[in-house]
Protein backbone atom coordinates (compact mmCIF):
# COMPACT_ATOMS: atom_id res chain seq x y z
CA UNK A 1 0.00 0.00 0.00
CA UNK A 2 1.68 3.48 -0.86
CA UNK A 3 2.44 5.97 1.64
CA UNK A 4 -0.96 8.01 0.52
CA UNK A 5 -3.00 5.42 0.76
CA UNK A 6 -1.71 4.57 4.23
CA UNK A 7 -2.54 7.98 5.24
CA UNK A 8 -5.95 8.48 4.48
CA UNK A 9 -6.13 5.32 6.25
CA UNK A 10 -5.02 6.84 9.43
CA UNK A 11 -7.23 9.87 8.80
CA UNK A 12 -10.16 7.68 8.40
CA UNK A 13 -9.69 5.52 11.87
CA UNK A 14 -8.65 8.29 13.66
CA UNK A 15 -11.97 10.67 12.56
CA UNK A 16 -13.79 7.29 13.94
CA UNK A 17 -12.02 6.87 17.14
CA UNK A 18 -12.71 10.47 17.61
CA UNK A 19 -16.92 9.75 17.52
CA UNK A 20 -16.19 6.63 19.27
CA UNK A 21 -14.72 8.58 22.10
CA UNK A 22 -17.77 11.27 21.91
CA UNK A 23 -20.11 8.67 22.02
CA UNK A 24 -18.38 7.24 24.99
CA UNK A 25 -18.41 10.65 27.14
CA UNK A 26 -22.02 10.57 26.21
CA UNK A 27 -23.08 7.31 27.33
CA UNK A 28 -23.23 8.68 31.51
CA UNK A 29 -25.10 11.58 30.47
CA UNK A 30 -27.30 9.11 28.25
CA UNK A 31 -28.22 7.08 30.91
CA UNK A 32 -28.83 9.52 33.43
CA UNK A 33 -31.54 11.66 31.71
CA UNK A 34 -32.95 8.37 30.16
CA UNK A 35 -36.76 9.36 30.38
CA UNK A 36 -35.95 12.88 31.48
CA UNK A 37 -38.02 15.53 30.34
CA UNK A 38 -36.22 19.12 29.51
CA UNK A 39 -38.15 22.08 28.52
CA UNK A 40 -36.05 24.63 26.19
CA UNK A 41 -36.98 28.33 26.11
CA UNK A 42 -35.88 28.88 22.03
CA UNK A 43 -35.17 32.43 20.87
CA UNK A 44 -32.51 34.69 20.11
CA UNK A 45 -30.15 34.67 17.30
CA UNK A 46 -30.70 30.47 17.37
CA UNK A 47 -34.26 31.44 16.44
CA UNK A 48 -33.27 33.87 13.11
CA UNK A 49 -30.13 33.08 11.50
CA UNK A 50 -31.39 29.82 9.34
CA UNK A 51 -28.19 27.47 9.86
CA UNK A 52 -28.78 27.39 13.71
CA UNK A 53 -32.35 26.82 13.25
CA UNK A 54 -31.83 24.06 11.16
CA UNK A 55 -29.04 22.83 14.15
CA UNK A 56 -31.52 23.58 16.87
CA UNK A 57 -34.44 21.36 15.42
CA UNK A 58 -31.50 18.70 14.64
CA UNK A 59 -30.66 18.85 18.65
CA UNK A 60 -34.32 18.61 19.61
CA UNK A 61 -35.11 15.53 17.61
CA UNK A 62 -31.63 13.88 19.00
CA UNK A 63 -32.83 14.53 22.45
CA UNK A 64 -36.11 12.49 21.57
CA UNK A 65 -34.28 9.63 20.27
CA UNK A 66 -31.71 9.83 22.61
CA UNK A 67 -34.84 8.86 25.19
CA UNK A 68 -35.05 12.55 26.71
CA UNK A 69 -38.80 14.03 26.04
CA UNK A 70 -37.84 18.01 25.29
CA UNK A 71 -40.48 20.47 25.58
CA UNK A 72 -40.12 23.87 22.94
CA UNK A 73 -41.07 27.30 24.64
CA UNK A 74 -40.47 30.21 22.00
CA UNK A 75 -41.27 33.41 21.77
CA UNK A 76 -40.17 35.76 18.77
CA UNK A 77 -39.80 39.36 19.56
CA UNK A 78 -37.87 39.80 16.16
CA UNK A 79 -40.42 38.61 13.71
CA UNK A 80 -43.49 40.64 15.79
CA UNK A 81 -41.30 43.64 15.73
CA UNK A 82 -41.20 43.50 12.00
CA UNK A 83 -45.22 42.57 11.68
CA UNK A 84 -45.59 45.95 13.68
CA UNK A 85 -43.55 47.83 11.10
CA UNK A 86 -45.10 46.36 8.18
CA UNK A 87 -48.39 47.09 9.35
CA UNK A 88 -47.40 50.78 10.46
CA UNK A 89 -48.83 49.75 14.05
CA UNK A 90 -45.99 51.47 16.80
CA UNK A 91 -44.54 49.90 19.13
CA UNK A 92 -43.39 51.22 22.46
CA UNK A 93 -42.12 50.63 25.89
CA UNK A 94 -42.38 51.37 29.45
CA UNK A 95 -40.06 50.03 31.86
CA UNK A 96 -38.49 47.57 29.54
CA UNK A 97 -41.95 46.07 29.03
CA UNK A 98 -43.94 46.23 25.67
CA UNK A 99 -47.18 47.95 25.86
CA UNK A 100 -49.27 46.01 24.08
CA UNK A 101 -52.65 47.47 22.46
CA UNK A 102 -55.54 45.36 21.27
CA UNK A 103 -54.58 45.97 17.67
CA UNK A 104 -51.05 44.86 18.53
CA UNK A 105 -52.07 41.73 20.37
CA UNK A 106 -53.56 40.83 17.44
CA UNK A 107 -50.53 40.71 15.78
CA UNK A 108 -48.53 39.40 18.81
CA UNK A 109 -51.21 36.39 18.72
CA UNK A 110 -50.79 35.78 14.71
CA UNK A 111 -47.04 36.21 14.45
CA UNK A 112 -46.68 33.68 17.77
CA UNK A 113 -49.08 31.24 16.77
CA UNK A 114 -49.17 31.40 13.06
CA UNK A 115 -45.70 31.88 11.98
CA UNK A 116 -43.29 31.28 14.48
CA UNK A 117 -45.02 28.35 15.95
CA UNK A 118 -45.27 26.99 12.47
CA UNK A 119 -41.64 27.06 11.42
CA UNK A 120 -40.46 25.42 14.60
CA UNK A 121 -42.62 22.92 14.03
CA UNK A 122 -42.15 22.57 10.22
CA UNK A 123 -38.40 22.36 10.51
CA UNK A 124 -38.78 19.63 13.19
CA UNK A 125 -41.17 17.21 11.63
CA UNK A 126 -38.57 17.37 8.61
CA UNK A 127 -37.09 14.38 10.53
CA UNK A 128 -40.23 13.09 11.06
CA UNK A 129 -44.00 12.93 12.72
CA UNK A 130 -42.74 14.18 15.98
CA UNK A 131 -43.56 18.13 16.99
CA UNK A 132 -46.81 19.36 17.76
CA UNK A 133 -47.33 22.84 17.95
CA UNK A 134 -49.79 24.38 20.51
CA UNK A 135 -50.79 27.88 22.20
CA UNK A 136 -50.77 28.96 26.12
CA UNK A 137 -53.58 29.17 25.73
CA UNK A 138 -54.74 25.71 24.66
CA UNK A 139 -56.31 23.53 27.31
CA UNK A 140 -55.97 26.23 29.59
CA UNK A 141 -52.10 25.78 29.70
CA UNK A 142 -50.99 29.36 30.91
CA UNK A 143 -53.58 31.46 32.82
CA UNK A 144 -52.65 34.85 33.31
CA UNK A 145 -53.68 38.34 34.91
CA UNK A 146 -52.70 41.83 33.78
CA UNK A 147 -48.98 42.89 34.21
CA UNK A 148 -48.56 46.31 35.32
CA UNK A 149 -44.98 48.30 35.06
CA UNK A 150 -44.18 50.52 37.63
CA UNK A 151 -42.15 54.14 36.95
CA UNK A 152 -40.82 56.05 39.83
CA UNK A 153 -42.68 53.82 42.17
CA UNK A 154 -46.49 53.69 40.24
CA UNK A 155 -48.28 51.13 38.79
CA UNK A 156 -48.66 51.81 34.68
CA UNK A 157 -51.23 49.93 32.64
CA UNK A 158 -49.00 48.58 29.38
CA UNK A 159 -51.98 46.99 28.01
CA UNK A 160 -52.35 43.03 27.20
CA UNK A 161 -49.23 41.82 28.84
CA UNK A 162 -50.13 38.87 31.41
CA UNK A 163 -48.02 37.68 34.78
CA UNK A 164 -48.91 33.48 34.73
CA UNK A 165 -50.40 32.49 37.82
CA UNK A 166 -51.48 29.34 36.58
CA UNK A 167 -50.05 26.38 34.92
CA UNK A 168 -52.33 23.00 33.21
CA UNK A 169 -49.71 20.87 32.01
CA UNK A 170 -52.06 17.99 30.75
CA UNK A 171 -52.26 18.56 27.68
CA UNK A 172 -48.33 18.94 27.23
CA UNK A 173 -48.09 15.12 29.32
CA UNK A 174 -50.18 13.57 26.90
CA UNK A 175 -48.20 14.41 24.14
CA UNK A 176 -44.90 13.78 25.91
CA UNK A 177 -46.63 10.57 26.54
CA UNK A 178 -47.20 9.91 22.86
CA UNK A 179 -44.01 10.42 21.81
CA UNK A 180 -44.33 13.61 20.58
CA UNK A 181 -41.98 16.84 21.05
CA UNK A 182 -44.52 20.27 22.28
CA UNK A 183 -44.00 23.27 20.85
CA UNK A 184 -45.58 26.02 22.88
CA UNK A 185 -45.96 29.73 21.80
CA UNK A 186 -45.64 32.14 24.99
CA UNK A 187 -49.66 33.35 24.78
CA UNK A 188 -51.70 32.95 27.65
CA UNK A 189 -55.20 33.47 28.56
CA UNK A 190 -57.19 35.63 31.28
CA UNK A 191 -60.13 34.03 33.65
CA UNK A 192 -62.46 36.27 31.55
CA UNK A 193 -61.10 35.56 28.18
CA UNK A 194 -58.82 38.68 27.64
CA UNK A 195 -55.48 37.06 25.55
CA UNK A 196 -52.33 38.40 26.86
CA UNK A 197 -48.60 38.64 25.69
CA UNK A 198 -46.05 36.65 28.42
CA UNK A 199 -42.84 36.56 28.17
CA UNK A 200 -41.28 33.06 27.37
CA UNK A 201 -38.48 33.19 29.33
CA UNK A 202 -40.78 33.03 32.18
CA UNK A 203 -43.25 30.74 30.33
CA UNK A 204 -40.45 28.21 30.28
CA UNK A 205 -39.90 27.87 33.52
CA UNK A 206 -43.41 27.87 34.38
CA UNK A 207 -44.27 24.75 32.62
CA UNK A 208 -40.78 23.46 33.68
CA UNK A 209 -42.04 23.56 37.46
CA UNK A 210 -45.52 21.99 36.38
CA UNK A 211 -44.18 19.01 34.38
CA UNK A 212 -41.60 18.27 37.04
CA UNK A 213 -38.54 18.41 34.34
CA UNK A 214 -35.08 17.32 35.20
CA UNK A 215 -33.75 20.83 33.85
CA UNK A 216 -34.82 23.89 31.81
CA UNK A 217 -32.43 25.41 29.02
CA UNK A 218 -32.86 28.85 28.24
CA UNK A 219 -31.20 29.92 24.71
CA UNK A 220 -29.67 33.28 24.31
CA UNK A 221 -27.05 35.38 22.75
CA UNK A 222 -24.54 35.44 25.24
CA UNK A 223 -22.36 33.22 26.50
CA UNK A 224 -24.02 32.80 29.83
CA UNK A 225 -24.22 34.66 33.26
CA UNK A 226 -20.39 37.10 33.23
CA UNK A 227 -19.16 37.60 36.48
CA UNK A 228 -18.01 40.92 35.96
CA UNK A 229 -19.56 42.35 33.05
CA UNK A 230 -18.26 44.77 31.42
CA UNK A 231 -14.76 44.92 32.85
CA UNK A 232 -14.22 41.21 32.38
CA UNK A 233 -16.30 38.38 29.91
CA UNK A 234 -15.26 35.26 32.09
CA UNK A 235 -18.55 33.31 32.72
CA UNK A 236 -19.30 32.06 35.85
CA UNK A 237 -19.88 28.23 35.61
CA UNK A 238 -22.57 27.41 38.25
CA UNK A 239 -24.17 28.85 41.07
CA UNK A 240 -26.79 28.37 43.58
CA UNK A 241 -30.59 30.04 43.82
CA UNK A 242 -28.91 31.62 46.40
CA UNK A 243 -25.83 33.83 45.00
CA UNK A 244 -28.37 34.25 42.14
CA UNK A 245 -30.89 36.37 44.29
CA UNK A 246 -28.10 38.24 45.52
CA UNK A 247 -26.78 39.16 41.68
CA UNK A 248 -29.94 40.04 39.94
CA UNK A 249 -30.12 43.24 41.23
CA UNK A 250 -26.75 44.34 39.45
CA UNK A 251 -27.76 42.63 36.09
CA UNK A 252 -28.27 43.87 32.60
CA UNK A 253 -31.70 44.43 32.15
CA UNK A 254 -31.32 42.06 28.92
CA UNK A 255 -30.40 39.11 31.66
CA UNK A 256 -32.77 39.81 34.22
CA UNK A 257 -36.00 37.80 32.58
CA UNK A 258 -33.39 35.08 31.93
CA UNK A 259 -32.02 34.38 35.12
CA UNK A 260 -35.35 34.99 37.23
CA UNK A 261 -36.60 32.10 34.94
CA UNK A 262 -33.48 29.91 36.17
CA UNK A 263 -34.17 31.05 39.41
CA UNK A 264 -37.92 30.54 39.74
CA UNK A 265 -37.35 27.05 37.85
CA UNK A 266 -35.16 25.91 40.61
CA UNK A 267 -37.00 27.17 43.39
CA UNK A 268 -39.88 25.11 42.31
CA UNK A 269 -38.32 22.09 41.96
CA UNK A 270 -36.38 21.99 38.70
CA UNK A 271 -32.62 20.33 39.94
CA UNK A 272 -30.92 22.22 37.56
CA UNK A 273 -31.56 25.55 34.90
CA UNK A 274 -29.16 26.50 32.42
CA UNK A 275 -28.69 29.58 30.01
CA UNK A 276 -26.49 28.55 27.33
CA UNK A 277 -24.89 30.33 23.65
CA UNK A 278 -27.81 29.71 21.28
CA UNK A 279 -25.43 31.59 18.56
CA UNK A 280 -23.29 28.36 18.95
CA UNK A 281 -24.38 25.43 17.01
CA UNK A 282 -25.55 21.90 19.05
CA UNK A 283 -25.47 24.08 22.00
CA UNK A 284 -28.12 21.76 23.87
CA UNK A 285 -26.25 18.70 22.68
CA UNK A 286 -23.15 19.99 24.47
CA UNK A 287 -24.31 20.67 27.49
CA UNK A 288 -26.23 17.75 28.25
CA UNK A 289 -24.21 14.99 26.98
CA UNK A 290 -20.36 16.58 27.74
CA UNK A 291 -18.59 16.41 30.83
CA UNK A 292 -17.80 20.09 30.92
CA UNK A 293 -20.98 21.75 29.61
CA UNK A 294 -21.26 25.02 28.58
CA UNK A 295 -23.12 28.20 29.65
CA UNK A 296 -24.07 28.71 33.39
CA UNK A 297 -25.86 26.34 35.56
CA UNK A 298 -27.95 27.34 38.44
CA UNK A 299 -28.64 24.48 41.24
CA UNK A 300 -31.18 24.87 44.32
CA UNK A 301 -29.09 26.11 47.49
CA UNK A 302 -28.65 22.57 49.11
CA UNK A 303 -27.31 20.99 45.34
CA UNK A 304 -24.09 23.74 46.29
CA UNK A 305 -21.89 20.81 47.28
CA UNK A 306 -23.77 17.55 47.46
CA UNK A 307 -23.27 15.30 44.68
CA UNK A 308 -25.42 15.04 41.82
CA UNK A 309 -28.45 12.82 42.36
CA UNK A 310 -29.82 10.57 39.70
CA UNK A 311 -32.83 11.54 37.77
CA UNK A 312 -35.95 11.05 39.91
CA UNK A 313 -38.90 8.73 38.41
CA UNK A 314 -40.66 10.60 36.50
CA UNK A 315 -44.47 8.69 36.72
CA UNK A 316 -46.19 10.55 39.44
CA UNK A 317 -45.89 14.08 37.58
CA UNK A 318 -47.42 17.29 39.11
CA UNK A 319 -49.74 18.26 36.23
CA UNK A 320 -51.35 21.40 37.60
CA UNK A 321 -49.33 24.00 39.53
CA UNK A 322 -50.43 27.49 40.83
CA UNK A 323 -47.35 29.51 40.70
CA UNK A 324 -46.69 33.25 41.44
CA UNK A 325 -44.08 34.28 39.04
CA UNK A 326 -42.04 37.17 39.59
CA UNK A 327 -42.34 38.19 36.15
CA UNK A 328 -40.20 40.39 34.11
CA UNK A 329 -39.72 42.10 30.29
CA UNK A 330 -42.27 41.30 27.51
Amino acid sequence: MSASGTSAGGTRINGALSKATTLIEALPWLARFQGATVVIKYGGNAMTEEHLREKFADDVVFLRYAGLKPVIVHGGGPQINAQLDRLGIESTFTAGLRVTTPEAMQVVRMVLVGQVNRDVVGLINRHGPLAVGMSGEDAHLFTAVRKHAVVDGERVDIGQVGEIVRVEAGAVQALLDDGRIPVVSSVARGEDGTVYNVNADTAAAALAVALQASKLIVLTDVEGLYRNWPESDEVISRLTAGELEHLLPGLSSGMVPKMEACLNAVQGGVPQAHVLDGRMPHAVLLEIFTDEGIGTMVLPDESATAPAAAVPELVKRRLTATIKLKGSDT
